[in-house]
Order: C-alpha cells, then structure tokens, then sequence
C-alpha cells in the first residue's frame, strides 16, 4: 500500500533529514515520538482543521450586509479546500471515492435531522438542499479525510479485527437507526453493547516513527469522537449549526453527543475499510527482516 503521496513523500524525506539523527533511546527519543504524533495528527486533519479556521474566521469577520450570503462563502470555501486537497496531492483518488461517499451519507442525514428539527442552520444563501447549505457535507467530508488519512501515515494494523460483512451489518444499523428512533424504539444501547462485542477484542497496532505501540480500538474510537465532539463545539459556537437548547443562549453541547459520534465511528470505519482492507499486524520476524532492508519508518 502505498504510504505517502507525492508532496508528503517530499516532506517526509525533509523531515527525515532532522529526525533521523535524534537518539533512539532516552528522553530525546520521545520526545521526538510525540512531536511526530502530534505533527501527524496535524497532518491528517488538515481538511477538517482549515474547514473549522474558515467557519470561526466567517462568524468573526465576514460581513453581515456581504452580497454574497455567509453559508454560500462556506460552501464555496470547502469546495477550495477539497479541490487545493486533489490538486497539490494531499489526497490520493483513491481516497477522494470514500471522502464523497462520507459527503453524500451526511447530507442525507443532514436533510433528515433538519427537517424534524434535530438542529438548525442559518436560513440565508442559495447554495443549499431545502433547510441545508451544502457546506455542512463537507464536515462529514472532514472526517473522512482525517480517517484516510491517519489510516496510512500511521500505518494502522489490525489485531482480531471482524469480519467485515459484520461490521458492514452494524454499521448499516448505526445509520438506520440515527433515522428510525425519531418514529420508534431507539437501539442505541443495543448497537453500543454489539460494537462492544464485535469491536472488544480488537487491538489496534500503528507506527509513529521508530517505535510501534498498540491500542484497543474501542479507545480510539473513543478518542476521535471526543475530538469530533470538541469541533462541534467549536461549530456552534460560531453560530455555523444550532442544536434547539442554543437558540436561546449558546453553551457546551451535550456530552450525550459522544454517544453519537462514537456510534458513527462505526460506520465511518466500515466506509474507510472499503478503502483500506484491514491488515493484521507484521510478525515479530518479518518485520525485523524488512528493517534491515531499503523500507524505514515514515
């Protein structure tokens, strides 16, 4: 599999340059361990970061009286960003088939959940499908840069990982039920208590620079959520989206929405699976025997 696009493999060689002579044991090593996770972290939520530095800079500085409507900006921002994403080659082809599928699934969950007044935008612009401006696919569009993403510049490996048609199952659930519980009874604890099960024994294996570590999967899942949760604060505090309890006065949203979005985790990771099949981990003594080969760490 192919690890880095073209301009990444650039960077990478570049950063290799200054990491390469850092210790490979002690303190300095570490810390050079964690400065690469954090720099890749960064890296792999470009899309969402510039996506969420557009919205926060529009709800401050963008005109009221503009011609031009603040939701169409937005949209037509996203549209930049995503188009700079192909042509400067941070995002692969490849990759741009599972981003657009996470853009057309958020937008018909998006023309749901507004219209039975789950959350509101603002009704300006024109650039929109009934009560949502186009801009708000491009979040989910976010999320599934960042997952594509982080999938190979981490190296992600899959310890016990089910099978896919299962996890195709539940995901296909998550998302009907996100619909369904509006009108009947609502699974989510029964979802949970199965990605619980499916998902349990799963131990998640990644590279960041020298070293691998490992990670149950829930706990990432967990982690990602947390951060997505952490964004839609951010959100609607810039007045981009409302829940019904911040028309009044803004404030924290719920921390029940962890819950949400840990639950479309599940389906985000089935749609990215459709990218990236799931690999288990190398053994022990081929992936000493590939170290002492042309491959290095990223």
């Amino acid at each position: 599999m192919k690890k880095f696009t073209a301009l990444e493999q650039g960077i990478d060689d570049w950063a290799h340059g200054f990491l390469d002579r850092a210790p490979a044991n002690g303190g300095r090593a570490r810390l050079a361990e964690f400065l690469v996770f954090g720099l890749k972290q960064g890296w792999a939520c470009i899309f969402g970061a510039a996506l969420l530095i557009v919205i926060v800079g529009a709800r401050l500085w963008y005109p009221a009286d503009a011609v031009l409507a603040r939701n169409d900006f937005l949209t037509i921002a996203a549209i930049i960003i995503q188009v700079l994403m192909i042509t400067t080659r941070l995002e692969t082809a490849r990759e741009l088939r599972v981003i657009i599928l996470f853009h057309l699934v958020g937008t018909v969950m998006e023309l749901f959940k507004t219209d039975v007044g789950s959350w509101s935008y603002e009704a300006d612009g024109v650039l929109r499908l009934g009560a949502v401006p186009l801009f708000s696919g491009f979040m989910y569009a976010a999320v599934g840069s960042y997952m594509v993403r982080v999938y190979r510049l981490f190296d992600l490996k899959f310890a016990r990982y089910p099978r896919r048609w299962i996890t195709a199952v539940v995901a296909a659930a998550i998302y009907t039920n996100f619909f369904t519980h509006h009108f009947i009874f609502d699974a989510r604890w029964i979802l949970l208590a199965a990605v619980l099960v499916i998902y349990g024994p799963c131990i998640m294996h990644f590279r960041v620079f020298r070293r691998h570590y490992r990670m149950p999967l829930i706990l990432a899942f967990l982690l990602v959520a947390a951060f997505i949760w952490l964004a839609e604060n951010i959100g609607t505090l810039s007045g981009a989206w409302l829940y019904p309890d911040q028309v009044d006065g803004w404030h924290p949203v719920s921390p029940d929405k962890l819950g949400s979005w840990f639950l479309l985790m599940i389906t985000s990771v089935v749609l990215v699976a459709w990218v990236y099949k799931p690999l288990p981990p190398v053994a022990p003594a081929k992936a000493a025997k590939a170290s002492d080969g042309v491959v290095r760490s990223p």
